[in-house]
């Protein structure tokens, strides 16, 4: 992450392919199942863009229905259809469908039509007519509605993620063995009134944060205790979790009153971005017996489907684990850094038996996780290769990707130096004949990625980390 947070939702599991494909057509060559038929029937029955449909569902659950058990914000199914004391697209989707909320819960199919009802709805509700509908990038601030958020900002956070997908395109297994597959496409999200929302993958108050690689959403103070720690009480604990739900969603449901639970810190599982919640030095409600002593750390996924925890979220997270310990004095071990279904009196299972805490430690002691948590890969995404770098003293390399799938063209600036802290890191893209895009600013771990369609086209690219910089010539053509 960096200190304006951009996301990279292109390694949300290490099944996420790219590929090239227009919103409409088939989007797998594969024999279809019932999922696929699913997606296919409530997309054409409500015109919602199949392949929206399909990345709004894995953004949400990697189409992982689970048993029809709801998530930690009370949300059921692969679309995620919500009941709780503020949110109801659940009881909605059984008034649009005539469905029963019980089906609805536990049938993929049921579900699946459900939220492409729900979505159709906030649609017709915002006034996309026929034509707008068949443009998949209209469809944003529905998409934005559907997440639920708590705020402008965090509804943009949820429709940003889903429009990213959609760029660098789905290949995901469900838990019968089904593939479904979207193709990278590129899509002009049309944000409306969300344009204008604080994005919170760009900017963070730098004086609110105890851990200067994370942004700042706080928490709604009805959710924690304020307090003085360490001084009214010693933190001796780091308490690992796992979400049970979408970056975005908990973040939002952190923001709700009426959740009564947050944490200090959640990490998404597609980059290692980090947002922080609660302050330290106030008691989070996390861990039970545990609160007043420990700093609570949420990671995104659910504990049943280990395609959430990428290495860039253990990554991320240890080095976020590592600079709290270091803070506090606490021992980098399992006595002292546990999971949730560790701490005494909990009936929690979390982390669950997905999480490779033998890697996870390493990573925290400085094995093999003491350096940047990012590569260029992972900041591009998933279906990029280097084909050109360029060292930039010993402060960072610029890289050069092509996506041969699509034809896209990316530029990362990967720093080695200065680690977690905010310094001027920039990278750019010109494709002959075009205007350059460049990413600049104050950025903790890299700056980029900057994409652009470049297939037949020459391109300058380059990047600067500290007091060095590299401009290359038009190069790489054709």
């Amino acid at each position: 992450m960096k200190a304006r947070l951009r996301r990279s939702a292109a390694l949300l599991a290490g099944t996420l392919i790219p590929l090239s494909l227009l919103v409409g057509q088939p989007a797998s060559a594969a024999p279809a199942g019932p999922m696929t038929d699913a997606f296919a029937s409530a997309a054409a029955a409500y015109e919602v863009p199949r392949d929206l449909l399909v990345t709004l569902g894995y953004a949400e659950t990697h189409l992982d229905g689970h048993s029809g058990e709801p998530s930690a914000s009370g949300g059921y199914g692969v679309m995620h259809l919500v009941s709780n004391p503020i949110s109801h697209s659940l009881e909605r989707a059984a008034a649009l469908t005539k469905q029963p909320v019980s089906a609805l819960k536990a049938d993929d199919a049921a579900n699946i039509t459900g939220g492409a009802a729900v979505l159709r709805a906030y649609a017709d509700e915002l006034g996309l007519d026929a034509a707008a509908r068949k443009d998949a990038g209209k469809w944003y601030s529905a998409v934005a509605k559907y997440g639920n958020a708590s705020s402008p900002e965090v509804a943009r956070l949820y429709a940003d993620t889903v429009y990213e997908l959609l760029a660098t395109g789905v290949r995901t297994a469900t838990p019968d063995g089904e593939t479904l597959t979207v193709k990278a496409q590129a899509v002009q999200p049309d944000r409306g009134a969300y344009a204008k929302a604080r994005d919170l993958d760009r900017t963070f108050a730098a004086a609110a944060v105890d851990y200067s690689g994370a942004h700042w959403v706080p928490a709604s103070s009805s959710n924690y205790a304020v307090s003085s720690r360490p001084s009214s009480d010693v933190i001796d604990r780091i308490v690992i979790h796992v979400t049970q739900g979408s970056y975005a969603g908990t973040i939002s449901w952190f923001q709700n009153p009426a959740a009564q639970v947050s944490a200090h810190y959640v990490v998404r599982s597609s980059d290692g971005d980090i947002t922080q919640m609660v302050r330290e030095k106030d008691r989070a409600w996390h861990a039970g017996s545990y609160n007043r002593r420990s700093v609570g750390i949420e990671h995104e996924g659910y504990v049943d489907n280990a395609s959430w925890f990428t290495d860039s979220m253990y990554r991320a997270s240890a080095a976020l684990t590592r600079s709290i310990a270091d803070r506090y004095g606490i021992p980098k071990d399992r006595t002292h850094i546990v999971g949730h279904v560790e701490v005494p009196g909990s009936d929690h299972t979390d982390p669950g038996r997905y999480w490779d805490w033998s890697r996870y430690m390493q990573y925290v002691g400085g094995s093999g996780g003491g350096g940047n948590p990012h590569t260029p890969e992972s900041v591009c995404g998933s279906g990029y290769k280097v084909v050109d770098s360029a060292a930039l003293g010993s402060a960072g390399t610029a890289y050069l990707l092509y996506n041969g799938s699509n034809g896209y063209n990316c530029v990362a600036t990967i720093k080695k130096t200065s680690l977690g802290t905010a310094t001027a890191t920039s990278a750019y893209l010109e494709v002959q004949g075009r205007t350059r895009i460049t990413d600049a600013g104050n950025f903790t771990y890299y700056a980029g990625p900057v994409r652009a369609s470049a297939a037949g086209k020459c391109v300058k690219w380059g990047g600067k980390a500290g007091s060095s910089s590299y401009d290359s010539p038009f190069e790489h053509c054709g």
